[in-house]
Parts: structure tokens; C-alpha cells; sequence
């Protein structure tokens, strides 16, 4: 427990000097743009492609790959059937609140809670791959489909209509275009060889990888420290399903579908820890492109981070 309590004293110290740059502008006005551009085009993908190029495929394919997809598939089929279904919300709201449960952090806290709490990168691939390959573009096909809303109803002009095969074609060229997805898929390809590349080759991509850790931790600590959205408040009711669903209930999905699959150690620990991770930055980012629940999503990203630390700090006490 006190190598726990060090790995997320160092996490949270990271994010402090963060939010102090943030706070008082000391790296200039936007640093944390130019800053979460880089970690997300350079260094994280050049960690996953290293990390992943050498790890063993079996244990990507494994069942805390399973875990990572059955809690968060009924994690979202929990907030679709609540707010579609018995709410009556239309279909891009519902979407929005689906991925505020369900779409974690995984950049900018879950790659430094793999590397500094569990050890090994690799941890975080499973959520990562699960959210960009399968998530993310359900999540735009499903808006890119909507019905095109009322003028001066969203502060964000929404992208036009596309039909069904453009709409896809959209969502695969988007998908396949992700520098994260474009080093995940290179370490894939690389792990799968039958031969190996001299380790001179990785050599510049693990040198920019391991900035990638403390980079997305500096970047989620000026984030806190921007000023919030303007906007209306979240629905009381939507933003309390979903915390409940982010910081609750798939944590403790994720602990009981490992728990069942015979899961334990430091694999369980690790599938529960990334289900602890409170909602991505991104959804609001699509909430606004789309002109869809920015206030839910803002509002469920300063909760979700609020909580994630004691969240955390509980499972490790748990499962350690």
C-alpha cells in the first residue's frame, strides 16, 4: 500500500505543478493546447508502439481485454437504456451521456497510472484500443446520423448530414487517421513479425514515449486550471447517472466480471484501476463539435477527476 500511496502522491504532485503553469500562465496563453497536441501526436503513440512491439500479444488478447470490453459495453447499455429508453432523450444526447460513463481518461491520466502505479504501459492498451477502435466511432456514427438540430439551438454550428456509407466512410477515415490508433497498430504489426528490428530502431521512439507520462500529466494539470465552459448547468439527474456509472458502477463491473474470469494480482488491480479513471476530456470536445450535452460533459469531467483520486486510492486499498 505505501508503494501505492507514493505512485499517486507522484501523479498528483505532476498535476500540481501542472495546474501552477496552467494557473499562472508561466509557459504562455494556450501552452496546454500545444502540450496536449504533443502528447497526443508524438509521445503517446511512440510509447505504444515501443511498448506494444515488445509485448506479448497474448496477454493484449487476454482476458483483461475481455474485462475492459464487457464492463464498458454494459456500462454504456446501462446509460443508453436509462436515457433513451426510459428518460426519452433524443438519440445525440443519449450518445453524449454514453460516452460521459463509459470514455475514460486514458491519455493524459491513464498512460501515467499504468506507468507509475502498475508498472507497464501495456496496462492501458486494452482501454485505449477499446475506446478508439469500438467507442469512439459508434459514438460518431451514431451523431454524424442525427437529425441536423434547430438553428441558435447549440453554440457549435454541427457537422452537415451525411448519408449511411459517407457517415461510416467518415468514421473509419477519422479512426484510421488517429496517431494513437496509427502506434498502436504499427507496435501490433511489429510484435507480430517473426523476426525483430534491432533495437537502435526504437531507440528515438522510446526516448519520445517516456516524455509521454509526465507530459499528459502536466497537460491534465493546466487543464483543471482553465476557466470553465460557459454554458447552462448539467441536469441534475444526468450528471448523477452518470458519475454513478463512471465512478462507481464500472469500477466495481470491472472487479467482479475479472473476479469471475479468474483474474487476480496485479492484472485484477489493473483492469479496476483503469475503470476508476473518470470521464475523457474528449467528450467534450465531440460534445461540442456535435452541439450535444457540453454541459453534461463538462460538468461530468470536473466531477468524475474529482473523484477519481479516492476512487483509486480505495481499490488499491482493496485488491493490494
Amino acid at each position: 500500500m505505501g508503494a501505492v500511496a507514493t505512485a499517486l502522491g507522484t501523479l498528483v504532485a505532476i498535476a500540481v505543478i501542472g495546474w501552477l503553469l496552467g494557473r499562472f500562465r508561466l509557459l504562455g496563453v494556450g501552452a496546454e493546447q500545444v502540450l496536449a497536441r504533443t502528447v497526443f501526436a508524438i509521445a503517446v503513440p511512440s510509447l505504444l508502439m515501443v511498448t506494444i512491439a515488445h509485448a506479448d500479444l497474448h496477454r493484449l488478447l487476454s482476458r483483461l481485454a475481455v474485462v475492459t470490453a464487457l464492463s464498458t459495453a454494459v456500462v454504456v447499455a446501462a446509460a443508453v437504456l436509462v436515457t433513451r429508453l426510459a428518460w426519452r432523450r433524443p438519440a445525440g444526447e443519449t450518445t453524449v451521456v454514453a460516452l460521459a460513463s463509459s470514455y475514460v481518461n486514458a491519455g493524459n491520466l491513464g498512460i501515467p497510472v499504468a506507468v507509475y502505479l502498475l508498472g507497464d504501459p501495456v496496462f492501458v492498451v486494452p482501454t485505449l484500443l477499446f475506446q478508439l477502435l469500438v467507442l469512439a466511432p459508434v459514438a460518431f456514427a451514431v451523431l454524424d446520423s442525427r437529425p441536423v438540430p434547430q438553428a441558435g439551438t447549440s453554440p457549435v454550428m454541427p457537422p452537415p448530414r451525411r448519408g449511411p456509407v459517407r457517415a461510416t466512410t467518415a468514421v473509419l477515415g477519422r479512426t484510421l487517421k488517429n496517431p494513437i490508433i496509427i502506434g498502436a497498430l504499427s507496435g501490433l504489426v511489429l510484435a507480430a513479425l517473426p523476426w525483430d528490428l534491432p533495437e537502435v530502431v526504437y531507440e528515438p521512439f522510446r526516448l519520445l514515449g517516456a516524455a509521454a507520462a509526465p507530459l499528459a500529466l502536466l497537460t491534465f494539470g493546466m487543464s483543471l486550471a482553465l476557466p470553465r465552459t460557459p454554458g447552462q448547468e448539467a441536469p441534475v439527474k444526468d450528471l448523477a447517472l452518470v458519475v454513478g456509472l463512471r465512478s462507481f458502477a464500472h469500477p466495481v463491473l470491472a472487479a467482479g466480471i475479472g473476479l469471475a474470469l479468474g483474474l487476480e494480482g496485479q492484472s485484477l488491480l489493473a483492469v479496476v484501476t483503469m475503470a476508476s479513471l473518470p470521464t475523457a476530456q474528449n467528450v467534450l470536445v465531440y460534445a461540442l463539435q456535435y452541439g450535444q450535452g457540453q454541459a453534461l460533459a463538462r460538468d461530468a469531467g470536473v466531477v468524475t477527476t474529482l473523484l477519481a483520486l479516492p476512487v483509486m486510492l480505495l481499490v488499491a486499498a482493496l485488491l493490494t
